[in-house]
């Protein structure tokens, strides 16, 4: 009998070959990164909860089912409109079940010279030099076996190029769209954005839903922010509740840059998130924020890594979890400070509000530092709502569950502030309300 661990490669390595039998052929160097790609994957096999960084999140629930890359093409236009944001409706690049929709897509108010492609369309055209100066230059160590299997199956994605000097105004839209129309798809979403030295640009990666189905995301996201440069990055993650979602997101920080990260995980049944940032020049500045929303029978994992290999940088992870039903989310984040890398001013956040009696949430922040001449502070919280504000709330007369929503929402406030497209804001504000009514109904 064949063990599950081999079927579930075997599985993986005939849709492997099924995608090349099928005319998905690429540049040498492409078919090389895909092919040893899916030899670490064979080598890896999906985590199990034996591994210590897997240990609360157990992903047999994908390794057992069986998904293949959606057959039809349904017109969805009359749908998209729920998904776009008006700050970017001429600055967007449109994927449906991880295949590129130029239909659905516009870069009209992008400024020349900056380069917002399918991947795809990058592997043999001029921009191939750049491709192969950056993609996949995440070094095996640090390579999953959801990493090593999205780029097994390199294709469509987003190559998003900022040129020295120039100011992007308008947010790049990367929209991932999943619309399953009765099949269990699986999509290998790539994104790799370079902002070069002294450049500035906001970008949005989200991922969503046609409806409530059953289907897999495996993204990775690679991020290069050159020197002087500033980088604003929002994840918004809105899958269904029954999908599932891994997503990694590597970034890469030059000297004197500024990176801005902040991750949304509203969607589904079990969502893990990777963050991998390095800081390997003087003066960078980072930002890793992230808020977490889930409700009944959805699992939200966030593993983060902030890297501190050179002097003079800072940086700052602050994140909020609201978990309501029986929920559960994890949230572990290191901070390395190494040798050199003196004068470091690192915080790290964890603070978590829980609804529900049956919510549970395991965290555990990090700070390994080598360095002697450091700040550096880390903390997190597990809690519930204060019955003293609850009181305080009621006697002035609000119902005692809208006095819970309005410090519900309190509590998430702060991040939701800090995010400068309104189009974003606005759906949080109504995702967190939902939510919150619904509770209220029940």
């Amino acid at each position: 009998m064949i063990a599950p661990a081999l079927k579930e490669k075997s599985a993986y390595r005939a849709l492997f070959e099924s995608t090349h039998t099928n005319g998905n052929s690429a540049p040498s160097w492409v078919e090389e990164l895909r092919e040893n790609a899916l030899e670490r994957f064979d080598e890896l096999g999906f985590p199990t909860v034996d591994q210590e960084d897997w240990k609360y999140t157990n992903v047999a629930s994908i390794a057992k089912n069986t998904f293949t890359f959606a057959t039809g093409r349904r017109d969805i236009a009359a749908e998209l409109a729920p998904f776009i944001y008006a700050e970017a409706k001429s600055s967007r690049l449109v994927f449906v079940n991880g295949v590129y929709r130029a239909d659905f897509s516009s870069i009209a108010s992008l400024p020349a010279g900056v380069v917002v492609v399918n991947l795809r369309e990058a592997f043999s055209g001029e921009h191939a030099e750049t491709l192969r100066g950056y993609l996949a230059r995440s070094r095996a160590e640090d390579e999953d076996a959801f990493t090593a299997l999205n780029t097994a199956f390199l294709g469509d994605g987003a190559f998003l190029l900022v040129p020295k000097g120039v100011r992007v105004d308008a947010p790049v839209h990367l929209l991932f769209l999943a619309d399953a129309a009765g099949e269990k798809p699986i999509a290998f979403p790539r994104v790799l954005i370079v902002a070069e030295r002294g450049s500035e640009a906001t970008v949005i990666e989200s991922y969503a839903a046609i409806d409530e189905s059953v289907y897999f995301t495996d993204a990775v996201t690679e991020i290069f922010v050159g020197e002087g440069a500033r980088l604003v990055h929002y994840k918004v993650q809105r899958e269904s509740e029954r999908a599932f979602h891994i997503a990694q997101t590597h970034a890469d920080l030059g000297r004197d840059s500024v990176f801005d990260s902040t991750t949304i995980t509203l969607g589904a049944q079990l969502s893990r998130h990777g963050i991998n940032v390095q800081l390997d020049h003087p003066g960078v500045e980072c930002h890793v924020d992230g808020l977490y929303l889930v409700g009944d029978g959805q699992h939200a994992d966030t593993h983060s890594i902030i890297d501190h290999r050179q002097p003079h940088c800072a940086s700052r992870q602050n994140y909020k979890g609201i978990l309501d039903g029986k929920s559960r989310a994890v949230f572990n984040g290191r901070v390395f400070v190494r040798r050199d890398a003196q004068k470091t001013d690192a915080v790290q956040s964890n603070k978590n509000l829980l609804l529900s009696n049956e919510a549970r949430v395991d965290t555990k922040p990090q700070l390994e530092i080598f360095a002697d001449d450091v700040k550096c502070a880390h903390g997190a919280t597990v809690g519930q709502l204060e019955e003293e504000e609850l009181f305080y709330l009621a006697s002035r007369g609000l119902h005692p569950e809208l006095a819970r929503n309005l410090l519900t929402y309190g509590f998430a406030e702060e991040l939701i502030e800090k995010i400068k497209i309104e189009s974003i804001k606005t759906q949080l504000d109504e995702a967190i309300l939902n939510r919150l009514n619904a509770r209220l109904e029940a």
